[in-house]
């Protein structure tokens, strides 16, 4: 019987996905809180949606299962019994341990049924939602003028941050940015006490609870016993260590960590938005990650006595992909064909993040159509998916989506 979360590649036919379709979450961006948020730009939520069901049933129309990160949640909350419980963690994480907001806050949530709660959790709570007056200094004098008592969470769509499906096993992951270390409470409620998941045997390779940053759009799993990780501005070198040390020592199968450097920078915030996997020996490439003559720094990671590791350092990402994946040659397919122009523009819109659902088979956004093409040349099929709005939030179909079955290859 195939466990509830089985991963053993990024491009084994994808059975099962976890997506979050966007909500109101995204018109609660506004221009002053943009950058708070993490977003650039203000999606059109209409439209954005429009496109996102589009995306969704791309997936159902090539065998896979879709399910949605809302639903899930408020089933486990249903199922566990913990919604006043859950509640007072979020609200706690939110910044609001005690006092007549957190009062005020609690009340107005507890009361909505499950799902309300859930949504409203995501959307955010304005101040004007709660008949409330401050009682103490703190409520009445705090950021009296900003919106908000619960901050939206827009950056929900991209489900493939908060947690990443490893082997039969998750990270559940401490995120960068104070905007988004919400959002893996949601994956860790689900890994508890959803009856999907809840003591399956899912393992946790490495829990939200740390300080050192990790994030799902570093995690690509290359094949059954090699791990590659982006040594970037949302993932810590430390967090790498910590991860390959508990997948050595567990019972994950893995014994190799590739630790890829790229620039830490907003554009290329992700492995994943300049390096994909898309088939047996085919891989995007945004060549603005490499340097001069070509040259990349990579780590491969390898367990050695107890908790040590044994890392050899190399500057060469094709030589160390060969190495690691046992292969005498490979494609590395560079977003926009190398041009000066256009790769650096169809990257900033996601060229580079492919979302492979079969060997050789991937979703792509629609307006990155000079890398699509080149992807086709290189015998890619290519599916494209509309793209106009989604793209606005810096994330592509890899990261909008969380595999969570697989097919072993």
């Amino acid at each position: 019987m195939t466990k509830p979360i089985h991963v053993t590649s990024e491009i084994g036919k994808l059975d099962v996905v976890l997506l979050k379709r966007p909500s109101e979450e995204v018109e609660n961006i506004t221009p002053d809180t943009m950058s708070r948020l993490l977003f650039d730009d203000i999606p059109y939520l209409p439209i954005a949606q429009k496109e996102h069901d589009n995306f969704a049933q791309i997936l159902r129309d090539s065998g896979t299962e879709v399910l949605y990160l809302d639903d899930l949640v408020a089933e486990a909350i249903e199922s566990g019994d913990v919604k006043s419980s859950f509640l007072d963690k979020m609200l706690s994480e939110s910044g609001y341990a005690k006092g007549c907001d957190h009062d005020a806050l609690r009340e107005y949530l507890i009361n909505l049924d499950t799902q309300s709660m859930v949504k409203k959790l995501m959307v955010g709570v304005r101040k004007n939602e709660i008949d409330f007056t401050p009682t103490d200094l703190v409520s009445a004098a705090e950021d009296a003028d900003y919106p908000f008592f619960l901050d939206p969470m827009p950056n929900l769509y991209f489900t493939r941050d908060p947690a990443a499906a490893i082997g039969e096993g998750i990270s559940i992951n401490h995120m960068t940015y104070s905007a988004r270390q919400r959002e893996s409470m949601f994956m860790e409620l689900i890994i508890a006490k959803h009856p999907r998941f809840a003591d399956k045997g899912v393992h946790v390779w490495r829990d939200r609870n740390h300080t050192k940053r990790i994030e799902g759009g570093d995690e690509l799993v290359l094949n059954n016993h090699v791990l590659a990780i982006g040594v970037s501005q949302r993932t810590s070198a430390t967090a790498i260590q910590d991860i390959a040390r508990n997948l050595f020592k567990d019972t994950s199968g893995f014994d190799t960590v590739l630790a890829i450097s790229i620039p830490h920078n907003h554009a290329m915030m992700h492995l994943d938005t300049v390096f994909t996997m898309i088939n047996y020996d085919q891989f995007t490439v945004h060549p603005g990650i490499l340097g001069k003559g070509g040259k990349i720094d990579t780590w491969m990671i390898h367990p050695g006595n107890g908790d040590e590791l044994v890392i050899e350092h190399g500057h060469d990402l094709k030589d160390a992909l060969k190495k690691v994946l046992d292969l005498d040659d490979l494609d590395l397919i560079a977003t926009g064909g190398g041009d000066p122009i256009v790769a650096p523009r169809e990257q900033w819109n996601d060229g580079s993040n492919t979302l492979a659902i079969a060997p050789g088979v991937v979703v792509t956004y629609d307006r990155n159509y000079v890398s699509n093409e080149i992807l086709r040349q290189h015998g890619i099929k290519v599916i494209e998916t509309i793209s106009s709005e989604l793209s606005r939030g810096r994330g592509g179909p890899r990261c909008m989506s969380m595999p969570l079955v697989r097919e072993d290859i």
